[in-house]
């Protein structure tokens, strides 16, 4: 972790309820993201959601990477393309759910933990938008400079 890289959103704090607009009950939008503290060497930011408390393992809620440091605040509702144009071509991988893109929380009991981990990294990533999270986070963990992550609570 990097103290002085903070990961915010203005739909909720770290520790609490993701309101369900962007869940599987609600309109299954990524939320809104703010990225500070970025190091100066930094040149793409990758986010990984998942849910740890899933019973199957981990699940990954939403891959995304290769977003340039400048687009370091990300609007709720990141289309589900493979290309991300508004995040000049950021990349988005699949999600445990075989879909590109962002999939909300939806635990099928009890109150389950998100984390949005954020890495900051000194390049680009040469990796197909199908890649999964074991491939992002193995070539992420090589170029990381920082790393962060805010965590969501969610029950059904």
């Amino acid at each position: 972790m990097n103290r002085d890289l903070k990961v915010t959103s203005n739909a909720f704090k770290n520790g609490e309820m993701i309101p369900q607009k962007y869940t599987k009950d609600g309109q299954d939008i990524s939320p809104p993201l703010t990225i500070k503290g970025i190091s100066n060497q930094g040149e793409s930011i990758a986010v990984i959601m998942d849910d740890p408390d899933a019973p199957v393992g981990t699940f990954n809620h939403w891959l995304i990477w290769n977003i340039p440091v400048d687009k370091n605040n990300i609007p709720e509702g990141v289309y589900q393309d493979k290309v991300v144009e508004s995040l000049d071509g950021a990349i988005q991988g699949l999600n445990d759910f075989g879909e590109i893109g962002y999939r909300g929380p939806a635990p099928p009991s009890g109150v389950h933990n998100y984390y949005f981990k954020v890495y900051i990294l000194d390049r680009k990533l040469d990796l197909p938008y199908d890649a999964n999270k074991n491939e992002l986070v193995d070539v992420a963990d090589k170029y990381k400079l920082q790393m962060t992550e805010l965590i969501a609570k969610y029950k059904r």
